[in-house]
């Protein structure tokens, strides 16, 4: 099994989400979704991309280059992507967006199966500058103040100084994933879906707007409450966003009845 999937994905699943995380974020974010979107109906096998130099792959180097991570994820993640069965769609938010858009594109120039569909949340186009959050020369300090502004910080880590000297190497590596972008926007054949945090001052809903060019095979744009961070500060609501793109491409499973007496036939006559 790939590195990058923290389990095989489920045989019997009707369909499959790929979940790409955000700058310093990892697969942990998305560890409520399958039992929120089945909730929402919409049941999918929810399958979060596990990035070297974070949570369980914490020993390894992290990867500042895009297109040598993008290689990798289209090596490991192809035999989801590749296989016969149910649909297959990527969910990316920030840097994640970056990433699954990425693959998509690396697949279209190979010449290999694309994803069913695409959800891109909070970030910009593209083609255009990628998202500035602080610099090489940015402090610590000043960084945290930045990414708590926008919401990508919990409560609990600013009161752990051990912490966040932990996370900010993560970051910093992840900005510069995102700086090394080419800034090309070729269109893929893949419907895309956008989510845009209502609030969000890093990353507006028209830089968003602007991934239309981006697709042969039309667009849809959703706002959600929030700024940037709206995965984190507002996932009920994100989730109820996705479940609805969700339910358009995955049947639900049928309930399985299971053999037992014919309630009208064992119901007691009446004296």
């Amino acid at each position: 099994m790939t590195e990058y999937l923290s389990r095989p994905p489920r045989p019997d699943a009707a369909g499959r989400l790929i979940c790409f995380p955000y700058a310093g974020g990892g697969a942990s974010a998305y560890a409520r979704w399958e039992q929120g979107l089945a909730r929402r109906g919409a049941a999918v096998d929810v399958l979060p991309v596990r990035l070297p130099g974070r949570e369980g792959r914490i020993a390894e180097p992290r990867r500042t280059e895009l297109a040598p991570l993008v290689a990798e994820l289209d090596a490991e993640l192809g035999p989801v992507l590749d296989a016969d069965g149910p649909p297959v769609l990527l969910y990316g938010h920030s840097m994640g967006a970056l990433l699954a858009y990425e693959v998509i594109r690396r697949r279209r120039q190979r010449g290999a199966r694309p994803p069913t569909a695409a959800l891109l949340a909070a970030y910009r186009a593209p083609h255009l500058p990628p998202p500035r959050i602080g610099t090489s020369n940015t402090s610590d300090e000043d960084l945290t103040r930045e990414l708590a502004a926008l919401g990508g910080l919990p409560p609990v880590l600013l009161g752990h100084p051990e912490w966040l000297l932990a996370l900010l190497p993560v970051v910093r590596d992840d900005l510069k994933l995102c700086a090394d972008a080419n800034g090309t926007a070729d269109p893929v054949d893949v419907p895309l879906y956008l989510f845009a945090g209502e609030t969000d001052t890093l990353v507006p809903e028209a830089d968003i707007r602007e991934w239309r060019t981006c697709t042969t095979r039309g667009w849809e744009l959703r706002t959600v409450p929030g700024g940037h961070f709206f995965l984190r500060t507002h996932e009920p609501a994100l989730l109820d966003a996705v479940a609805s793109v969700v339910r358009r491409y995955v049947t639900p499973p049928r309930p399985v009845r299971r053999p037992g007496p014919d309630p009208v036939a064992s119901a007691p006559e009446e004296a």
